[in-house]
């Protein structure tokens, strides 16, 4: 981009990240929508939130996690009862060895964690009764906590939301466009939704690499309803930040383009967000998206096809100098 170009276009200071490019590690924003730093300066219990956490990792390690925690808890009161004296537990007669009398304190422990009482295996004496009864405490206490976890994960409201992997550089009307394609890829149904796109370039001033943040204008902002996919345009005119913008200014600059989406989702009578990011590797330069939806044979519903969200051609770019009439772009509704 030209210095005129630059000089003349306004760049803002609410996107919650600094200008100064010489602290960035990376891209600012993950593919996921998480924001890519590390929290230091206080312990790491007091700056993590254990619900958060359990309510954002992935299912299987959400379901590894409950394992290993269940393992834990029983291994620990197995040694407290092994401890104790299998004696102590009416039933474990046939347990000769130390390790059939461990298995034995172990499995008594599951039973008693989880209130299930087989019988054949029973407490007796004071102390052995009051650990019992401890580890039931213990028992009621985790699995009403775990099943609450569950049902926040269960009806957490998300966008599930589909991003291009790539961001293109494409043909538009009789100019250029900066375009990216999203699809939600479940059987929820958004309405309302809305999208606000930032562009992040590392420019010289005064001598110091600064972060200069630019919001990108879109064809359309907002779209009634994302029942297949909609391709996210910007067109580049002489008011975009990418006007003149050559292939290796992508890369010599650090672009990002920092994606945020809004919708209502009817299912949940909630309003939900997600958000990602394209860092300048991510472009491609000169192509344009193809299809991703067709008639079905019988003709009597439409095909989306998820894994061509990132389908493209590689074409040829009109001149950059080439002025572009802003019009509208068809949206798939």
């Amino acid at each position: 981009m030209s210095i005129q170009n630059r000089q003349r276009l306004r760049d803002i200071d609410n996107t919650g990240f600094g200008p100064n490019s010489s602290v960035e590690g990376g891209r600012l924003i993950n593919s996921d929508g998480s924001a890519n730093l590390r929290k230091r300066g206080i312990p790491i219990w007091e700056r993590t939130s254990v619900y958060h956490s359990l309510l954002r990792m992935k299912g299987s390690h959400f379901i590894l996690g409950i394992f290993l925690f269940y393992t834990f808890i029983n291994l620990i009161f197995a040694v407290i009862y092994f401890l104790t004296g299998v004696s102590h537990l009416t039933g474990t007669d046939g347990a000769h060895t130390t390790s059939e009398q461990f298995m034995e304190a172990f499995f008594f422990s599951s039973q008693t964690l989880t209130t299930v009482g087989y019988g054949h295996v029973a407490p007796s004496g004071m102390m052995t009764n009051s650990i019992a009864s401890i580890e039931s405490l213990v028992g009621i206490l985790t699995f009403a906590l775990v099943t609450g976890l569950i049902y926040g994960r269960f009806s957490r409201p998300r966008a599930y939301l589909l991003f291009s992997p790539s961001v293109l550089i494409a043909p538009f009307k009789e100019g250029r466009a900066l375009m990216l394609r999203m699809a939600t890829y479940k059987n929820n149904h958004l309405t309302d939704v809305e999208a606000n796109v930032t562009l992040a370039m590392h420019e010289e001033e005064n001598g110091k690499t600064v972060t200069k943040f630019y919001p990108l204008p879109l064809q359309f902002a907002k779209i009634n309803s994302l029942a297949l996919s909609w391709t996210i345009v910007h067109a580049i005119d002489e008011d975009s930040p990418l006007y003149h913008c050559r292939k290796e200014d992508v890369t010599d600059t650090k672009m990002e383009v920092i994606v945020n989406i809004k919708a209502f989702d009817d299912h949940f009578s909630n309003i939900v967000q997600q958000r990602t990011s394209y860092t300048h590797n991510q472009f491609v330069y000169g192509a344009k998206f193809l299809p991703m939806f067709e008639k079905a044979p019988d003709g009597d519903y439409t095909i989306l096809e998820l894994d061509k969200i990132n389908l493209h051609e590689l074409v040829k770019l009109p001149d950059a100098k080439t002025h572009h009439h802003k019009g509208n772009v068809e949206v798939n509704p």
